[in-house]
């Protein structure tokens, strides 16, 4: 009788686990992977695809606004949220079959339930079922977290709940400054609704450089979307159908719904992680992996957002990749976690890879930045006041480019080209000597020729 029952079991199917999944099962190894909810994870059920499908159906009232410069007549139009929500679910059950068939094809087993880790070894099963195997992938990815309790949390929604309201808001309050608050907050003014977003900073979009902040901060007021900083949402009372969010600032704003996007957390709660003596990252709640994944167990495996390392589906994508490669495609992989580029879904979209000004300015003694600022062309003819942002943070010293940044229309699609360069070491010589594509907003990165900053740091004063 054999000592494992399976090569391999993968907690968690989402994009990280089902890419592990298959890897390993391409390499001959017997895999068991479990997921209690659907196959696909966040991104795919309630993350990044249907996100990215509400940003495409909100931008249309846009194209619709634009279009009477370019010499259309449009009569009325009208929207309907739930067709909209039905053609979502449509979209992401297809999604969430293909998934499913393309683990089962690659011979892998799926048991559609909870598991949770007994030993290092053992994985015991809802029905009651145990299951040894050799090496055990966790891939239980991430969970809105909602920050410390407040009198009303039980009427505030998260990004969970928010792809299944029964009716569009026609107001909105949304705390937070990141990725999440500021895409649905684009979102939702896209679909005429009343939007407010509370942040406790000083400004959206920490970590981004401040470029990018300002801009986009700039750009989605423009639109209409009220953004209050300094401040958070302390208490929210509900009354009938209506919510008041009562501000830290002594203020309240009544709406129709209040949506929390301040973060995420791991989601290592309940797996026995303690019984299997998997350790936690003590600086980031997340579990505790080296270079290759592996966690102070060593035949426990853990990667993507459940690391919180880089909560970024590709990321996690890639991880389970090598982790399968690794171990049991006999070859060494290890992920490149520098320069991966990323984007905000925002309205206006953000696209970025590579250093910050900031982040350049501290770690290079020479730093010179190149930025544009410019009304697109299509701007000339719809009217719309809206400008995009481009900037360039290059090594003075080697000419390397290091950092790129984007606030625009195709920001994302822009991004996911300048990145490659910036991967390979591209220089700064190398972008002025690529010729133009003309007339493209993206030509401008190729067309900036003089420093708007050149930063030399004073060595001798340190």
């Amino acid at each position: 009788m054999a000592e494992f029952d399976v090569d391999l079991f993968v907690i968690g199917g989402g994009s990280g686990g089902v890419r592990a999944t298959r890897i390993a099962a391409g390499h001959g190894a017997r895999v068991m992977i479990a997921e209690e909810y659907r196959m696909g994870g966040t991104c795919v059920i309630r993350g990044c695809v249907p996100k990215k499908l509400f940003v495409l159906a909100s931008h249309i009232h846009q194209e619709i606004e634009d279009a009477a410069g370019f010499g259309w007549t449009i009569p009325p139009v009208t929207f309907d949220w739930p067709t909209l929500v039905a053609n979502k679910d449509k979209e992401i059950a297809r999604l969430e079959g293909i998934y499913t068939s393309n683990v089962e094809k690659s011979g892998a087993r799926i048991v559609k339930t909870r598991a949770v880790l007994e030993d290092a070894h053992t994985l015991r099963l809802a029905n009651g079922e145990a299951v040894k195997a050799k090496y055990v992938l966790i891939a239980t990815g991430s969970a809105p977290n909602h920050g410390e309790a407040i009198p009303g949390i039980e009427h505030v929604i998260s990004s969970n709940e928010v792809f299944h309201l029964p009716e569009l808001p026609k107001r909105i309050v949304i705390q937070g400054g990141g990725y999440i608050a500021l895409e649905f907050a684009g979102i939702f003014a896209g679909f005429g609704c009343d939007v407010t977003v509370i942040y406790r900073g000083d400004n959206i979009l920490r970590g981004f450089d401040e470029d990018v902040r300002s801009h986009v901060r700039a750009e989605m007021e423009k639109e209409g979307i009220t953004i209050l900083t300094g401040c958070t949402v302390e208490k929210v009372d509900r009354h009938g159908k209506e919510f008041t969010s009562h501000l830290s600032n002594g203020s309240s704003i009544a709406s129709d719904r209040v949506m929390f996007a301040i973060g995420r957390h791991p989601n290592v709660a309940n797996l026995g992680l303690e019984k299997a003596g998997v350790a936690i990252n003590p600086h980031n709640g997340g579990i505790a992996v080296d270079d290759f994944s592996k966690t102070s167990v060593s035949n426990i495996y853990a990667i993507g957002d459940v690391t919180h390392r880089i909560n970024l589906t590709p990321v996690a994508i890639r991880e389970g990749h090598a982790f399968a490669d690794t171990v049991f495609g006999k070859r060494t992989v290890q992920v490149d976690h520098a320069n991966i580029p990323t984007a905000v879904f925002s309205q206006p979209e953000v696209g970025t890879v590579g250093l910050t000004e900031k982040q350049a300015r501290a770690q290079f003694s020479d730093v010179d930045i190149y930025k544009t600022d410019f009304r697109p062309i299509k701007a000339t003819m719809s009217g719309r006041d809206t400008r995009i942002l481009m900037k360039l943070v290059v090594d003075g010293t080697t000419d390397r480019v290091v950092g790129c940044h984007i606030v625009g229309d195709a920001a994302a699609e822009i991004i996911q080209a300048v990145a490659v360069a910036v991967k390979m070491k591209a220089t700064k010589a190398g972008f002025d000597a690529t010729i133009a594509l003309h007339p493209t907003a993206a030509e401008e990165l190729v067309t900036m020729r003089t420093p708007t900053a050149r930063y030399v740091r004073d060595e001798a004063a340190e």
